[in-house]
């Protein structure tokens, strides 16, 4: 009996140190380092207003669809899409008869919205949701798509456009890994800030 109550003890002060240490001591370290070292993304890579309303996260996307701005991917994220709390795809198979039916009446509609032609290729991002339906990023092509009529809408030089959308495309990492993407969020905030003529 004497034993079996000193295992106890020991295995309840052993449960006490570690829960100490990786329940408490642990993240708190993890917490520190990055709010020193990277304050903006561990605090969510928010977009502030000047007056520091929060408007959105450079990480996830906003449902944009006035033609004043560019649009982002398809979203399956809850009911209406973009929803953060629902994060996730369609589950929907590439043999899948609904999913080529909404994929074919999405770029039927980005080639209406866009004034494309009927022959003219859609970029892959422009009509298939991501993963986790609030990929931020578009492909530059997609972007590039779409300018014209941002440009219109906006009454801005399409040159003027073009320039914004190349500052805000990002390389891949370690210039190897993925493709070039654009911000979505950081470039609508980008033209909103930007004088209409």
């Amino acid at each position: 009996m004497k034993t079996l109550l000193i295992e106890l003890r020991r295995a309840a002060t052993a449960t006490l140190i570690l829960s100490l240490v990786c329940c408490g001591l642990y993240p708190l370290l993890v917490w520190g380092v990055a709010q020193a070292a990277f304050p903006a993304a561990a605090n969510g890579s928010l977009i502030r207003d000047p007056d520091g309303a929060v408007r959105g996260s450079t990480l996830l996307a906003q449902g944009f669809s006035a033609p004043g701005y560019f649009h982002p991917r398809p979203s399956a994220a809850g009911a209406s899409g973009y929803d953060a709390t629902s994060s996730g795809g369609s589950n929907l198979g590439p043999t899948s008869q609904k999913l080529a039916d909404a994929i074919r009446d999405r770029v039927a509609a980005y080639r209406a919205e866009n004034g494309l032609k009927p022959s003219d290729p859609v970029p892959a991002d422009a009509v298939t949701a991501s993963g986790s339906g609030l990929d931020p990023h578009i492909s530059p092509r997609n972007a590039a798509l779409q300018a014209p009529r941002v440009a219109a809408a906006r009454r801005l030089p399409l040159k003027e456009l073009e320039r914004l959308i190349q500052r805000h495309t990002h390389a891949p990492d370690l210039g190897l890994l993925g493709d070039p993407s654009v911000n979505l969020m950081t470039l609508n905030r980008a033209l909103d800030s930007a004088p209409a003529r």
